[in-house]
């Protein structure tokens, strides 16, 4: 099985799971036709960019591409209220709830044309600075990088990709 399957796989295991996922887990319900150690190794391997990203979804992309598509951004936070802090979960502020929540803050650039929309281009914010807070002295995190800086990077990325054919 290549990487390609096990990551189809993976994803479809995750997206379909309502309880805890695990490498095992997924062993266990393919009834053993792929290792948890061979899930651990593949999961544990190169980190994936969004270069990876776009060079899975072009073809994809493409067959949709017209001149009305648009490009979709979010910022997401995916809630991590019981895992130790670090420099990709930590305290972000979720606008949406008006409040500070420990998590794991991602940006996703979009294409969305015919009714479709596909993921180009996807960035984790590790906020890898500590510095203390002039108001209250607590120590806080930060990200070297605005949100800004990485909002015009993605879609630069995408209008350069968009007329690479």
């Amino acid at each position: 099985m290549t990487n390609d399957e096990i990551l189809d796989l993976y994803s479809d295991y995750l997206i379909s799971s309502f309880g805890q996922t695990t490498a095992t887990g997924l062993s266990a319900l393919l009834g053993g036709q792929i290792s948890h150690d061979r899930i651990r190794r593949f999961l544990a391997g190169p980190t994936q960019t969004s270069v990876d990203l776009w060079q899975r979804v072009t073809p994809y992309i493409r067959a949709i591409q017209r001149d009305d598509g648009v490009l979709i951004l979010d910022d997401s936070i995916s809630e991590k209220p019981y895992t130790d802090e670090n420099d990709i979960i930590c305290w972000h502020y979720d606008h949406s709830l008006d409040r500070m929540v420990k998590g794991i803050n991602f940006l996703t650039a979009l294409y969305h044309c015919q009714e479709s929309s596909l993921p180009v281009g996807v960035t984790i914010i590790a906020k890898t600075e500590q510095y203390s807070d002039k108001k209250d002295g607590k120590q806080k995190r930060r990200s070297p990088i605005e949100k800004n800086t990485y909002y015009r990077d993605m879609i630069q990325q995408a209008v350069n990709r968009h007329y690479r054919k």
